[in-house]
């Protein structure tokens, strides 16, 4: 896919101050205003797989063990793997350059066909919670975790990565088809709380020590 042009879904209202090309995508690093926060962030461009197996809990996608019981997830080696059921997870790449994809018979690549964002910073659940029923906040449920259901009424698998006062993450996938859409409907959500564009770069700040 190297020699392909791949594009985002995604279009901000902000100016690029730094980019990368990476796999065919033009990566946003930073934007030329990033101060303050809360920062939704388009990760779209990251790897995002799929795999199915009716013995799931026998495969260890890049070394790393999935969770045994629906709706855990854990992030290991940049890689966040989500179990979604007695049979499927899924599995987005955060951190660093891709590695080798394995050799696993269930396994689908559907990084092109997927929208994934990132919100980030401080008013994150309070940004969300004006676009979504789910209960992020759950007390009983210790980050990173995974909840399938709707947010700006769309279906979405929803991972809280972070939960702390200003230093919480929160990433959702869905069809790329809703994504001008759902960038609309967070902004809008956000514009009391300052929300704005933010990079990549910004994300690893919030992939460190993920509690």
């Amino acid at each position: 896919m190297a020699g392909c042009l791949r594009r985002s879904p995604v279009s901000f209202k902000a100016r690029a101050l730094k980019t990368e090309k990476r796999e065919g995508w033009l990566v946003v690093l930073e934007y030329e205003d990033e101060a303050g926060g809360p920062w939704l962030i388009d990760l779209s461009h990251r790897p995002k797989f799929d795999i199915q197996d009716a013995k799931i809990d026998e495969i260890k996608p890049w070394g790393i063990t999935i969770p045994q019981i629906p709706g855990h997830s854990v992030f290991e080696k940049g890689m966040l793997v989500n179990r979604m059921n007695r049979t499927q997870v899924s599995v987005w790449h955060l951190g660093g350059h891709a590695h080798e994809v394995p050799a696993i018979a269930g396994l689908t690549d559907v990084t092109d066909a997927v929208l994934m964002l990132a919100l980030v910073g401080e008013w994150t659940f309070s940004i969300l919670e004006k676009l979504s029923d789910m209960d992020l906040l759950d007390p009983r449920k210790t980050p990173p975790f995974l909840i399938q259901g709707p947010l700006c009424r769309v279906p979405c698998q929803i991972v809280v990565l972070r939960r702390s006062s200003d230093r919480s993450a929160v990433l959702w996938t869905c069809a790329r088809g809703y994504a001008q859409d759902m960038v609309h409907a967070v902004m809008k959500a956000g514009e009391e709380h300052g929300i704005r564009a933010g990079g990549e770069n910004l994300l690893s700040s919030f992939t460190q020590s993920v509690a």
